[in-house]
């Protein structure tokens, strides 16, 4: 407290004792105990009342020790067991946590992580991956702005995510203490596949293969890529320790329609330690069918780039840009997209009459619109020749197929001419317009569909710029390219809508989360929340049938299939209030990542212990490490007060001590016939 507060406390002391005296004794003809009594209680009632008022603050410190954290952290993957190093990581972990001047001087904490982080102090090495980036993100957000050391117990096999060597802070030395064996052994090892996942029937499809070597002396190796018994490509290959990888770029026929698992293998007469790497499968699927896609328009503009590079990443499709009089036949084209049709476009529109090809019309600031009025029923415009910037709005009740807001309201505005556009009542609009942020309530981007023939429209040219700012923000094309593949998937097939939509792939590697989601429209084609689906799993080999209900989320039902064995399935999904009902198949292939490892990754953690000026460590230096921690003078204790300020008001005894004083008083005096 300070002077002044103390002087007002000495004060309320003097009132309180002026008051009881002036009341109980001053005059007083006869004093007695009671009187007494009832003096102290009028002094207690009127000091206290005074206390609340002048509310001094009460301060009290407290002093904490505040030591240095210490992660250790250990790597709790399956390639931990598979390199026969798990009796060496619990020795080396158990050493440390139970280390009693560790304990004294640091603030000893456990860890584990495999594709997760977590606090944990029991292992069971079952990981399925292994992502040692997670533990600096995950330290530095539990340790922010502190300086500690980290012990790092892993093999330095990372399976997913970041380079780890530049996550950690550099700041904070990392004590890799590397288990498993470092020795170097000879392994041969298919590191990489890289194929699409679809081929089109009697093409060819690319296979490019990287193939990797550790060792001290010359090999002689085989490859091949074959399924069952037949052998596609078979090749010779020489390594040394001057050439320790190489790779294998060959064309595989597509033969046969359907999903095909293919078997890369690379042997040779030397004895390995670990023959898993040798082999290693992948699934193409080749489709017997390949969409054609004429791209037409009578100018030139970067859309038109955008648009075929966004639609060509799907291997099923096909795009051609040619003018309007290029055409001699529409025969060949399974659909239209006509880019800012104008007059030149008349013999197409003719043509298309018989042909009836789906059709996707963009316009612009070059689109006759008074001839789009005379060839297309979907849509009337009233344009000017004055040019706008619309902005998008997403509709969240857009049901014509399925497909996830990707940032379209944050996209770039598109230009077109400013004027009214008018839907008909067959038209769903995906994308609304609006103008400086004030909605114009007119359709952007709209399909329509009407007796079996299906149209796609978007006013606004610049659509480019879309796709730039996609790959902006989420460095990819990706979300851009399979929006627009949606819409060409919805032109490209001819079938009335289905009520039953199921979404899945047809191939999944053996440890890969396997989700399949479906949406159910009822017969307004609205999403049905209420719908009830269930899937049916059934291995074609062993006959088990495994049933599941798919669950609710916010835009569609799903169902988690993780933890099948490798091998192929069919499923039917059902909707049991109506009987709709989906079959199909899937396949898992057979491949562990955390089997690929021979030996830990003594380059890569040593890069590590470099990057944050820390030490690589083997079991058997484990004392060392305790040690040069134990030493360290960067890491002491801080003692720290802590400060705590409590205003008196805040004591509630004192307001129930007046309420005592002050009933007693009354009491007394009532007792006693004073009142």
């Amino acid at each position: 407290m300070n002077t002044s507060t103390i002087l007002l406390v000495l004060l309320s002391v003097v009132i309180a004792s002026g008051l009881s005296y002036f009341q109980y004794f001053y005059k007083a003809k006869s004093k007695s105990s009671r009187t007494n009594l009832l003096a102290f209680l009028r002094f207690t009632t009127v000091f206290g009342i005074l206390l609340l008022l002048i509310n001094p603050i009460i301060t009290r410190s407290t002093f904490e020790t505040i030591k240095t954290p210490l992660p250790i952290v250990v790597d709790n993957s399956a390639s931990i067991t598979d390199l026969k190093a798990v009796a060496n990581a619990k020795e080396v972990y158990e050493k440390l946590i139970s280390n009693s001047d560790l304990k004294q001087k640091f603030e000893v904490q456990s860890f584990g992580f495999d594709s997760e982080f977590q606090s944990i102090d029991e292992f069971n090495f079952k990981g399925k991956e292994t992502k040692i980036d997670l533990v600096a993100t995950n330290l530095k957000n539990l340790f922010k702005n502190r300086t500690f050391p980290t012990v790092l117990i892993t093999d330095g096999n990372q399976t997913s995510g970041s380079d780890y060597v530049f996550s950690f802070d550099s700041n904070n030395k990392v004590y890799p203490l590397v288990v498993g064996d470092t020795t170097t052994y000879l392994d041969l090892k298919i590191n990489t596949i890289n194929v699409n996942k679809y081929a089109f029937h009697k093409n060819k499809f690319p296979v490019e293969v990287f193939l990797q070597y550790a060792g001290t002396k010359s090999v002689n190796a085989k490859f091949t890529i074959s399924q069952g018994n037949e052998t596609y490509t078979s090749q010779n290959i020489t390594f040394s320790p001057n050439k320790k990888s190489e790779i294998i770029n060959v064309l595989l026929p597509a033969d046969k329609t359907g999903v095909h698992v293919l078997n890369a293998k690379i042997t040779s007469p030397e004895n390995e330690k670990n023959t898993y790497n040798n082999v290693k499968k992948f699934a193409v699927e080749v489709i017997d069918q390949k969409s054609e896609i004429a791209l037409i328009s009578a100018i030139n503009h970067p859309d038109l780039g955008a648009i075929k590079r966004a639609i060509e990443t799907n291997a099923q499709r096909k795009v051609t840009i040619l003018k309007p009089g290029q055409i001699n036949s529409l025969v060949n084209y399974n659909v239209l997209v006509l880019y800012q049709p104008n007059a030149e476009f008349k013999s197409i529109f003719e043509a298309n009459k018989n042909f009836k090809i789906n059709t996707f019309i963009i316009t612009g600031n070059k689109t006759d619109f008074n001839f789009l009025n005379q060839y297309q029923s979907d849509f009337e415009f009233k344009m000017s020749s004055q040019k706008e910037d619309y902005l998008a709005n997403f509709n969240t009740n857009f049901n014509l197929f399925a497909l996830d807001n990707i940032g379209f309201e944050n996209f770039p505005p598109l230009e077109n001419q400013f004027g009214t556009i008018t839907a008909k009542p067959n038209v769903s609009v995906l994308l609304s317009s609006s103008i400086r942020n004030v909605a114009t309530n007119a359709p952007l981007l709209a399909y329509s569909e009407t007796t079996g023939k299906r149209n796609a429209y978007l006013f606004g040219e610049n659509i480019w710029k879309w796709r730039a700012e996609n790959y902006v923000s989420k460095k990819s094309f990706e979300e851009f390219d399979v929006f627009l593949d949606k819409t060409i998937q919805f032109l490209a097939s001819n079938d009335s809508r289905k009520s039953l939509i199921v979404n899945h792939e047809r191939f999944y590697n053996s440890g890969d989360a396997i989700e399949i989601t479906a949406q159910y429209f009822n017969k307004n084609y609205e999403l049905d929340e209420k719908a009830r689906l269930s899937i049916a799993v059934t291995n074609t080999k062993t006959k088990q049938v495994k049933k599941y209900d798919l669950l609710k989320t916010s835009s569609n039902f799903k169902v988690n299939l993780d933890g099948l064995q490798p091998g192929g399935y069919s499923f039917q999904v059902k909707e049991l209030n109506s009987n709709s009902n989906y079959s199909s198949t899937f396949e898992i292939i057979d491949f562990d990542i955390e089997k690929q490892f021979v030996n830990p990754d003594l380059p890569k953690l040593k890069q590590l212990a470099t990057q944050t000026k820390g030490m690589v460590y083997v079991p058997n230096q484990v004392d060392e490490l305790i040690k040069n921690l134990l030493e360290n003078p960067n890491y002491k204790a801080v003692e720290k007060a802590i400060v705590q300020k409590t205003p008196l008001i805040d004591w509630y005894w004192l307001l129930i001590l007046i309420s005592i004083t002050l009933a007693c008083e009354w009491f007394i005096r009532k007792y006693s016939g004073l009142l």
